[in-house]
């Protein structure tokens, strides 16, 4: 039974992916006007949603449907594109501090502990702001600063892995160290790779998001869910579904990532499901 639910959670999560990933992939044929130019003369007074526009215009006459549409582009490049940058540094600083061991093992992971006190917001937006803000910058930051829970879930399942018969047998027969990471041990870690990634993919959305909220995420007029909240702020009060829509459209991609990766990790039978 419990195997049976954490399928049907890694089938709607992997389905709202989809769902996701297709609206990015089809923004030109979906989205009904350019997310960029106004297409409504109501400068200044953001207009409620109609026949004409399903999910309303915001203060300067563009459409909120084409701008979220066309903001998922950004949000699956950025959240994607970090995670590849996060798993790169992440599984590489896990494997070798949980391989090698000893002088290895205490600086990696003292450098882990090192960033793990700093806040990852609050590190991204320096580095944004030193850096200037562009999409390279926002997912190569993002990936820079959220790599660390990656190398500590990896360096533990390592650490289990090297005390395996099969590992010492290869070691035995004289398998050098990196065709036994190739070998035996990466394909091991594996599946808890794939959790991590789609769990590191909700976390990097809802800080791009966040940056994007603090002005300091792609630049404008490019769509960016976290800059149209932003922009909506003021218009709280008479017109909440500049930030709603949005708002929605986060918790989406967060919710479908977080269901395929906690499906993934229940029905695998991997240590610390939940």
């Amino acid at each position: 039974m419990k195997r049976r639910g954490a399928s049907t959670m890694e089938a709607a999560g992997a389905a709202m992916v989809l769902v996701l990933a297709a609206v990015a992939l089809l923004a030109p044929l979906l989205a009904p006007y350019d997310p960029t130019r106004a297409v409504a003369p109501n400068f200044g007074n953001p207009g409620s949603p109609s026949a004409s526009f399903p999910l309303g215009t915001d203060a300067l006459g563009r459409d909120v449907l084409s701008r979220i549409i066309y903001g998922a582009r950004i949000s699956l490049t950025v959240g994607v594109a970090a995670v590849a940058v996060t798993l790169v540094i992440g599984v590489t600083v896990g494997l070798v501090s949980g391989f090698f061991g000893g002088t290895a093992d205490f600086v990696l992971m003292r450098l882990t502990d090192v960033m793990l006190t700093l806040p990852a917001l609050l590190l991204a937006m320096a580095l944004v702001s030193v850096l200037s803000p562009s999409l390279f910058t926002i997912l190569l930051v993002i990936g820079l600063v959220s790599w660390t829970q990656i190398a500590r879930v990896v360096r533990a399942e390592t650490l289990s892995l090297v005390r395996r018969d099969f590992v010492l047998a290869a070691r035995a027969l004289g398998a050098g160290s990196p065709r036994m990471i190739a070998r035996h041990v990466l394909p091991n870690v594996a599946p808890i790779i794939v959790v991590m990634a789609a769990l590191g993919t909700s976390g990097t959305l809802l800080l791009d998001a966040g940056l994007s909220f603090l002005g300091l995420g792609v630049p404008p007029p490019t769509p960016s869910w976290g800059r149209m909240i932003e922009e909506a702020t003021i218009y709280f009060r008479t017109a909440p579904w500049l930030a709603a829509f949005p708002g929605l459209a986060i918790f989406w991609a967060v919710l479908g990532f977080n269901l395929f990766g906690y499906g993934f990790l229940r029905r695998t039978g991997r240590r610390g499901a939940p």
